[in-house]
This record gives C-alpha cells, sequence and structure tokens, in this order.
C-alpha cells in the first residue's frame, strides 16, 4: 500500500471502502510472535486465520489514526476481541489506527469487524496441515476464491513477508460486500515457494 494520507486531513467515516485482512497466526508466531512470548502462540490456543484488521480505505492511500469524539475501546471490549484477533493488544491497537477512522463507535466498529471475519469463509484445508509446506502464494488465493463463490480475483491478494505468507486481504464495501480492490491494494505475492507453518 501506499503512504497514508496525513491523519489532519482524514475525517472519520469518510473514505471508500474496507480492507478486511486475515493474518496466519502460525506463520506470524514464526516470523515474530514466538520471539515475543506471545500468548496467541501457544498451541492451547488452536489459531488459524486471524483477523488482523478492518482497515478503512481510500481509492488511493487510507487514512489512519482520525481524531474522533468516540471512547476509546474498555479493556474488556478488547479482550473480548481476541479469540478472533489473537490478542487484546492487537484489537487495541487496530482501533486506534483504524478503527478511529471507521466513524463508528469501538463497541460497533468491533461488532463490524467481527462480522466481516464471519462472512469470509476460511478454507479448511490449511487447518489440516500436518507439516510445514513450501506453496505458491496463488494457491492460497486460490482456496479463498474456492470457498467464497462471491469474491473475484481482483477483490483478494496475498502478502508475503520474509518468504512466509503473509496475509490475505479481502475488499468490502462499507455493507461488506465483496468489490474491487484499489490499486494501492492490489500486491500479490509472487513467491512460487512461500512458507506455510500447520497450525500448532
Amino acid at each position: 500500500m501506499s503512504s497514508a494520507v496525513l491523519a489532519d486531513n482524514n475525517r472519520p467515516g469518510e473514505f471508500d471502502y474496507y480492507v478486511l485482512s486475515l493474518s496466519w497466526s502460525p506463520n506470524w508466531c514464526a516470523l515474530e510472535g514466538d520471539a515475543r512470548g506471545a500468548a496467541q502462540c501457544d498451541a492451547a490456543e488452536d489459531h488459524g486465520w486471524v483477523l488482523h484488521g478492518l482497515w478503512p480505505q481510500y481509492h488511493r492511500g487510507w487514512p489512519a489514526h482520525c481524531q474522533t469524539a468516540e471512547r476509546t475501546p474498555t479493556r474488556r471490549m478488547t479482550r473480548e476481541m481476541s479469540d478472533i484477533m489473537g490478542s487484546a493488544g492487537l484489537a487495541w491497537y487496530q482501533w486506534r489506527k483504524h478503527g478511529s477512522c471507521s466513524g463508528l463507535s469501538a463497541p460497533d466498529y468491533y461488532a463490524l469487524s467481527r462480522e466481516a471475519y464471519a462472512r469470509i469463509a476460511r478454507p479448511e484445508v490449511f487447518r489440516k496441515l500436518r507439516d510445514a509446506v513450501k506453496l505458491p502464494a496463488s494457491v492460497v488465493e486460490q482456496a479463498f476464491l474456492n470457498a467464497n463463490p462471491d469474491l473475484t480475483r481482483d477483490m483478494v491478494t496475498v502478502t508475503c513477508r520474509a518468504d512466509y505468507i503473509q496475509e490475505v486481504r479481502i475488499c468490502l464495501s462499507k455493507e461488506l460486500d465483496p468489490l474491487p480492490c484499489g490499486r494501492d491494494v492490489i500486491r500479490d505475492c509472487q513467491l512460487s515457494k512461500a512458507q506455510f507453518e500447520p497450525i500448532r
């Protein structure tokens, strides 16, 4: 994505669409979560695709850290999002950076995020992996297209980081209907042998 438009020019609720970002938790844990001792990486948590965030997006660029009159979320609110986000800390950070630009209250933003997460089918095939594999990023994209018939290739992008599959990003309207992504979002990972860790 391109750099964000300066927050001073951002008004909550004034954006074009959302990007739903799903992160494969075992890969994040391998890259940085284990080194942090993140509770999200405990095998008992059984995390696969977790919600990284629901991001307001312009057709070019995106707003961030908007000045909003809405109250910040309580610890209970952020803790209650950890089942799909992996941690309360991530839920807090996502509100501060992205939710503040949504024009919604914190409870409504979290509710919308949970609804968006629930609307996208996460392919079961990845949960069945026993061992780490190397695969083309395009295989991950195709699995999401197969699991979500309403999606087309221009609505989904897969990102990589340090030779690992990182995220699947899906573009949604303000009503959470799939739509084509803008140029800033379509940056498909081109790796033919990206690392993919199994659920712990």
